[in-house]
């Protein structure tokens, strides 16, 4: 069993945005997949529980509680735990930090968003856990040119020296319709949200699994 974290001490980043279609990803692809939703807003178990398909079984927790659930989660011999942490919680995103795998770090093209992933990235690096970071929310390419603002976020991540996913999440509407439903955007018909999601879950599948020696 595997444990991905996914994190953003910044609110409004899109953290469950990413965890829900990460966890979606591994269920179409024919995993079992728990998600432990440890944000007070519930937002994950929300998605999916609106979810008219079978679809990644979700459970409520706190960071004292995550050890029991992911526990609980091997014993029911789960592939995957995705843990949506709250924001701001920096005692429970710690804790999920302490037990993942491998986590994923959201952030806008903003300079607040940077301010709350140094945070974050003093607190990994303490903790010496594996991590990636994705931008999310980024204006689409105009003419195959990324905007200024996008050109300028990558610049600051690559002077924090952060490892950063290859792949861009764009501000797409498909992202918010789809989970209204309980969807993944790979469950659409716009095909460069597909793609994205498509490209993100590889990435990420296939990292986590050289950071633990195994086949992805």
């Amino acid at each position: 069993m595997r444990t991905l974290a996914v994190i953003a001490l910044k609110g409004g980043s899109g953290k469950t945005t990413i965890a829900t279609h990460l966890a979606l990803a591994a269920h179409l692809r024919g995993l079992d997949v728990l998600v432990a939703d440890t944000d007070p807003q519930k937002s994950a178990r929300d998605v999916l529980s609106s979810r008219e398909a079978e679809g990644p079984a979700v459970v409520e927790v706190t960071g004292a509680t995550l050890l029991s659930a992911q526990l609980a989660a091997q014993g029911l011999k789960k592939d995957l735990v995705v843990i949506d942490t709250a924001a701001g919680a920096l005692e429970d995103v710690s804790e999920a930090l302490v037990l993942a795998d491998y986590s994923v770090l959201v952030v806008r093209p903003t300079l607040l968003d940077l301010a709350g992933l140094a945070r974050t990235v003093v607190l990994v690096r303490k903790l010496k856990k594996p991590c990636a970071v994705v931008m999310n929310q980024a204006p689409v390419p105009r003419e195959g040119s990324e905007a200024p603002v996008v050109r300028r976020f990558l610049r600051g991540l690559e002077y924090m020296r952060v490892p950063v996913i290859p792949v861009v999440v764009r501000a797409r509407t498909v992202y918010q319709t789809a989970l209204e439903t309980g969807r993944s955007a790979e469950e659409s018909a716009d095909e460069a949200a597909k793609a994205e999601i498509t490209a993100l879950w590889d990435f990420v599948w296939r990292d986590m699994a050289m950071v633990l020696g195994k086949e992805p």
